[in-house]
């Protein structure tokens, strides 16, 4: 009888030593698995704080390209608009349209390159491009002498700021295409709000294929990379009838 009560004591002592150990093991193995997601984590901020230390890198230097390529040039058209302006009216000349439409032009184009580098700088965009200046990208265009007539449809509503740039920036890239390639030629802006979507769309009525250039440049390829990184659709060809029309489809999600 005692060896088998010492039988019995020694077999719930292994059970309860068995039940020990692997409770051990278990509470060991979730602390391992703690451990490696701990580990993969941070991994993966590293990364992800590498990647961004990156960009920001190369943000900063194609701004400090941009600033040193252009800033001068513009510049120096402005200095020299303005100049011939201020002398036109010493004379008592009425000043030239176009030279009027020069100065205003290199005005915005500052504006707008401080615009872009201090989005390169990730600060924060005061001046951003939006359907807001299509009435001033309309007066510059017609002030250079092309006829261009807007035409806005449905309920104007309040876009996205990708979406607002992106359609200010296809239609200023498709008048100065128009303006370059079409010869003597007429403008015609559509904007149209829809349920979850805008488009924009220019025609001219200029000299059909050749009132763009071929292969297409890099206006319209930056048209198509804004359009596709907004998951939209965008069509440019020649028109049936003569001219050449660019249509964008541009979503966006409808706010609550």
């Amino acid at each position: 009888m005692r060896t088998d009560r010492a039988w019995s004591r020694f077999y719930a002592a292994g059970w309860l030593i068995s039940a020990g150990i692997g409770l051990a093991a278990a509470r060991m193995w979730k602390l391992h698995l703690r451990e490696v997601e701990h580990r993969a984590e941070e991994a993966e901020r590293t990364r992800d704080e590498v990647a961004r230390r990156k960009a920001m890198e190369e943000r900063l230097r194609i701004a400090r390209e941009l600033h040193d390529s252009l800033t001068h040039s513009i510049s120096v058209i402005q200095v020299q608009a303005g100049v011939a302006v201020h002398l036109a009216r010493k004379r008592g000349e009425e000043v030239p349209t176009a030279l009027a439409a020069i100065q205003e032009a290199g005005t915005d184009a500052a504006r707008e390159l401080r615009a872009t580098l201090s989005v390169l700088r990730r600060e924060e965009d005061q001046d951003g491009s939006g359907l807001g200046q299509l009435p001033s990208l309309v007066a510059r265009a017609r002030g250079a002498g092309l006829p261009v007539t807007v035409t806005v449809n449905g309920t104007e509503c309040r876009l996205p700021s990708g979406v607002d740039q992106a359609a200010y920036r296809i239609v200023q890239e498709a008048l100065t295409n128009v303006a370059r390639h079409a010869g003597q030629a007429r403008a015609f802006v559509l904007i149209r709000y829809q349920t979850g979507a805008l488009t924009v769309q220019v025609d001219d009525d200029g000299q059909g294929t050749s009132a763009q250039p071929s292969p297409p440049g890099l206006g319209l390829i930056g048209m198509r990379e804004r359009v596709a990184a907004l998951g939209g659709q965008l069509h440019a060809g020649p028109r049936g009838g003569g001219g050449f029309q660019v249509r964008a489809e541009l979503p966006f999600p409808e706010r609550a």
